[in-house]
């Protein structure tokens, strides 16, 4: 119907110009004859050197017989017909009435070209919705139906909370009067909360599936126009869609890009953001009710939220869809390890254990991995082996080996990694050693890995003393072995992964006794500034606060050199190893400290594997992309129970 309507449109531009220039060409031949006084045209009447004379109002078009083409300007009150007749010139009278119409439609048609080409962009500035260039007030939420690739609970893994809060939901769409008898009302609104990656697309897909009635889908996004007024004009659409086929569910995705807290931006009460969603509070609970219309909505961003969206009976249920724990985490590897062929040496416990913190997205990116890894050496199933070179290209990116590396470079970055490494060892509270490395990955020279043996829940500020220490321990080493004139931009990541750290401790867990139980990050940072609850700290608190932050650096940095002089051999030991086996695993790295040669073999797929990575990274040419500074729990702030 779109390709329809634009061809039509095209076509008539077409003729319209084409008209346009018939017009215009057709009145040019008078600018092609030669002009010539009124004088001068009498008298060649007279001497008989007119051939035909074409009479049009006042204008007389004549050619001579010579074959030239000549017009003039007849005076009002002047009589030439009588006189052309009389010398046998033959003479055309042509009529004024159509003249005029050109002329009419001459000055028409700019303004008629101009209304075309107007529709048009509007129609496709819109794009071409419901309704041609006027219908861009319409809901673009479109009704899912799966009658192929339908998405069930059963396709839903790791979540089961979340999942049973939703499968009462559909549950209710299903059976109303079991709820009913007992007083029970349907939830208007349910709001799925979570990290990117965790399933909360997927669990939309899955009441779709389960539910058996109309389920509209919609982004945030696709409220907001530059026009004031479309947004609040397709939430009205949209309601009055979901109301014609109730019972149904709605989903809008990402509502955080519609629902942010008012007041907060600079366009006031005209923001076309703010008109779209006060309709839409209007909509889910207001002098009409909704029965039978449930919304779900998605967000990561819940904090930024209007509080009047998130108030029961709008969103009576807020669903956490978290990261999933090492259960969940077999779960979710099985469901997409279905459709993979897996080796017999494949345990998905295993590497459910090994991959603390993976959201959905990322396990199913580790299978994916793991299978095109397998396709590329030609295998016919998964191996374990496949699995754990996949784990090490997600979590500390793809191995750079055709980067050329001078000896001397490859000998810092082995002495910066050993650094990490003993260190690590060293000090009981830090979580164990998984791997260290001097192969360049993503943008660092070389990694040293740690996983925690449980799924980490808080931190205390004895570990978070020692795991400044090991991120310290990478510039200790530089310093140790080469002096401070020669430390190079490789701690980089280092530093920034401590200053996080040192900072959440600081301004917000309270563990600096200078600085007290007072949480100071939302000022230090102007988090929604000071009218969204943020506030003013004075100069002395800013220097007290950089003070302790440098303190607790500086003494994870005495703390990591104390621990390099006492035990340098074994850390000269693992830098040698480190240059000449460039990978080494846990096991491998306490045999190598301790002189003994690493057991062959156990390079691939004979590391201990434990829990969430923590990686320590060397960025000597890009600090800023190094994994160093990505890496799950390597100093980044990492969040406390609550």
């Amino acid at each position: 119907m779109g390709n329809a309507r634009n061809i039509a449109f095209w076509l008539i531009l077409f003729l319209l110009i084409l008209a346009l220039f018939n017009l215009f060409s057709g009145s040019g031949n008078t600018l092609q004859s030669q002009a010539v006084p009124y004088s001068e045209f009498v008298t060649a009447v007279d001497k008989g050197s007119v051939s035909e004379a074409t009479i049009d109002g006042e204008t007389i078009r004549y050619r001579g017989t010579d074959g030239a083409q000549y017009t003039t300007i007849r005076p009002e009150d002047a009589e030439i017909t009588q006189r052309l007749i009389e010398n046998g010139v033959a003479v055309k009278a042509e009529s004024q009435d159509q003249s005029g119409f050109q002329s009419f439609l001459i000055s028409l048609l700019p303004f008629l070209l101009l209304i075309g080409v107007w529709i048009y962009f509007m129609n496709r500035m819109q794009g071409g919705g419901k309704g041609g260039a006027m219908g861009f007030g319409k809901s673009k939420a479109k009704m899912l139906t799966e009658k192929s690739g339908r998405v069930t609970f059963d396709d839903v893994a790791g979540i089961d909370e979340a999942k049973e809060e939703l499968e009462e939901i559909v549950e209710f769409l299903r059976n109303p009067q079991k709820f009913r008898r007992l007083g029970g009302q349907i939830p208007k609104g349910a709001l799925l909360v979570g990290p990117p990656g965790t399933g909360k697309t997927l669990l939309a897909r899955a009441i779709a599936g389960e539910a058996g009635v109309p389920f509209f889908t919609i982004s945030g996004s696709d409220f907001v126009e530059m026009f004031v007024g479309v947004g609040a004009s397709r939430v009205r659409d949209m309601f009055e869609q979901a109301k014609k086929n109730a019972p149904c569910i709605v989903f809008i995705d990402e509502i955080d890009a519609v629902g942010r807290h008012r007041g907060a931006g600079y366009g006031g009460g005209n923001d076309e953001r703010e008109q779209t969603l006060n309709q839409l509070l209007v909509e889910m609970d207001g002098f009409e009710s909704n029965e039978g219309v449930i919304i779900i909505a998605a967000t990561n961003r819940k904090d930024v939220l209007d509080p009047a969206l998130l108030r029961p009976g709008r969103f009576d249920r807020q669903v956490t869809v978290p990261n999933p724990d090492i259960k969940g985490r077999e779960k979710i590897l099985g469901v997409h390890a279905r459709k993979t062929p897996l080796g017999p040496d494949v345990d998905l416990r295993l590497i459910a254990r090994g991959t603390p913190g993976f959201s959905g997205a990322d396990l199913a990116n580790l299978v994916n991995e793991a299978a095109l890894t397998a396709a590329r050496v030609g295998r016919r199933f998964v191996t374990m082996v496949d699995f754990e070179n996949a784990k090490d290209k997600v979590m500390m990116g793809a191995e750079r080996r055709s980067m050329v590396l001078t000896d001397d470079q490859k000998e810092k970055t082995a002495f910066h990694e050993a650094g990490h490494a003993v260190v690590g060892l060293t000090l009981p509270k830090c979580d164990p050693v998984y791997k260290a490395t001097i192969i360049p990955r993503g943008g660092a020279l070389g990694m040293v890995v740690s996983l925690p043996e449980i799924d980490r829940l808080n931190w205390h500020r004895s570990e978070c003393e020692e795991k400044l220490a090991m991120t310290m321990a990478g510039k200790a080493a530089e310093i140790l072995k080469y002096g401070e004139d020669n430390v190079s931009n490789g701690p980089a990541g280092d530093i920034q992964q401590a200053s996080g750290l040192a900072r959440a401790m600081v301004m917000r867990w309270g563990m600096s006794d200078k600085v007290g139980n007072v949480d100071y990050e939302q000022a230090h940072e102007g988090y929604m500034g000071n009218a969204a609850g943020g506030f003013s700290i004075s100069a002395h608190t800013k220097e007290l606060i950089e003070e302790e932050v440098r303190r607790l650096i500086d003494e994870a940095y005495q703390k990591a050199k104390s621990i390099l002089e006492e035990r340098r051999k074994e850390w000269e030991r693992l830098a040698e190893g480190l240059l000449e086996y460039e990978t080494l695993t846990g096991d491998e790295i306490r045999r190598v400290m301790a002189g003994d040669p690493p057991e062959p073999g156990d390079d691939e797929g004979s590391a201990p594997v434990t829990e969430k990575p923590s990686v320590i990274a060397v960025p000597k040419t890009k600090p800023k992309s190094s994994r160093g500074g990505e890496g799950g729990d390597g100093g980044l702030e990492p969040e406390p129970s609550t």
